[in-house]
């Protein structure tokens, strides 16, 4: 890599598997004790939320609280959570609904009200944040403090990996206390969070190399087009989010299927970088696959993000592989990186 092109995001990205070594071994105990037996059985719905970022984390972490907990989960937005959400739906037993509010600032006013209001109608709620002594971290009846080591600013890739790893080991304790797989199960689970960062540095290089020969082509493309489906959309709404936060470039989010509704009409497609995040088992995948081939023959400049290769897809594009580890909705932990990259 030359130095021209080194800058803060990028360093925050190699600085990533390490972090996951070290995030993991503080976070595992702490989502292991944060909530008691009995708050976990007496929980039987779940609320997501947060801002930005933490939105993202949240949506990319909805799917693995549905399927290892057996809990019905609603991703509400903070503004919706505070203003608009029915009282009843905030009302129940003096553990649920569990409102799980992720913020690293713990500053968000929205989420601050969303906390308050929460409470009111007697929602059980834990704040998932840096600062525990920020308004939402004050206000939460529960906090799982993040300690993420200092380092240069930019816009947020190490909060983001932080918050997601939080998110799926809270995860993982949850379905392991309420018997959804035995204990063995669970750690299997959890040592795929922690696995995930060797597989990251060892393919890192590779990485780096795909995504600076696609940014180095597309560098002076006003507009670009971010899809994903199911486990695979989260991570690109955060690339399109990267995308308008580092160069206030027009950048859009949608999922697959929607895409033959809506984008596909875009013109002046030579001008628009169309960025695909294509898990190979997703249940999706098909339908991703369509839209790729139909992106192809419309000639656009395409960059796709996927544990598998070319032969899976049978379109020329520009490949970016990234780990493939055991259960695809653990795929949201690392496959943000080539987002970031690019941005």
């Amino acid at each position: 890599m030359s130095a021209t092109y080194d800058n803060a995001m990028r360093r925050q990205v190699m600085s990533l598997p390490e972090l996951m070594d070290a995030q993991y071994a503080d976070l595992e105990p702490k989502t292991r004790n944060i909530l008691s037996f009995q708050e976990i059985y007496s929980c039987q719905r779940i609320i997501l939320t947060g801002c930005g970022d933490s939105y993202a984390a949240t949506m990319a972490m909805k799917p693995m609280f549905e399927i290892l907990t057996g809990i019905k989960v609603d991703l509400i937005p903070a503004l919706e959570l505070c203003r608009y959400t029915p009282e009843k739906l905030l009302t129940g037993n003096a553990f649920s609904p569990l409102v799980i509010v992720v913020s690293n600032s713990g500053g968000a006013a929205r989420l601050s009200e969303a906390v308050q209001r929460c409470n009111k109608y007697g929602a059980f709620t834990m704040a998932i944040t840096g600062k525990p002594e920020s308004p939402v971290g004050m206000q939460a009846k529960r906090v799982l403090q993040l300690e993420i080591p200092r380092f240069e600013s930019a816009p947020g890739t190490r909060s983001y990996l932080v918050c997601l790893m939080a998110l799926e080991l809270l995860a993982i304790r949850m379905g392991e206390v309420r018997g959804r797989y035995p204990m063995d199960q669970a750690s299997v689970y959890r040592h795929e969070v922690r696995d995930q960062g060797k597989a990251l540095a060892d393919m890192m290089p590779q990485i780096d190399a795909s995504v600076l020969e696609i940014a180095e082509a597309w560098k002076d493309l006003p507009a670009f087009d971010y899809v994903g489906a199911g486990f695979d959309y989260a991570t690109a709404w955060f690339g399109h989010a990267k995308m308008m936060e580092a160069t206030g470039r027009y950048s859009m989010h949608i999922n697959s299927e929607e895409w033959f509704h809506l984008n596909c009409f875009l013109k002046n497609v030579d001008q628009v970088g169309t960025v695909v995040v294509a898990n190979t088992t997703n249940p999706g995948l098909s339908r991703t696959k369509e839209m790729i081939k139909a992106a192809a023959g419309m000639g656009r400049k395409l960059m796709i993000i996927t544990d598998g290769t070319k032969e899976d897809f049978g379109v020329d594009a520009y490949y970016v592989r990234v780990p493939k580890p055991g259960t695809p909705y653990s795929m949201p932990l690392t496959q943000f990186v080539p987002v970031c990259l690019l941005a």
